[in-house]
């Protein structure tokens, strides 16, 4: 934690208090959560980017070309 310092999460089934403000009030999506009063925006503890609008391509260009 000391090489990338600070870094707040907003953690499911807690309290999440806003780093900008102090509030309560969260506006969750799918990888961040945003402050419903100054919008900071925090990255999800359990966020991740994968699902089905993630493209992962490891064939080679020349097989994609194809």
């Amino acid at each position: 934690m000391a090489e990338r310092g600070f870094m707040p999460v907003y953690r499911e089934n807690e309290v999440n208090h806003c780093p900008g403000c102090g509030r309560c009030n969260w506006l969750v999506g799918r990888l961040l959560a945003e402050c419903a009063f100054c919008a900071t925006a925090v990255p999800l503890e359990s966020g991740h980017a994968s699902g089905g609008g993630v493209i992962r391509l490891s064939a080679p260009n020349d097989v994609l070309a194809a």
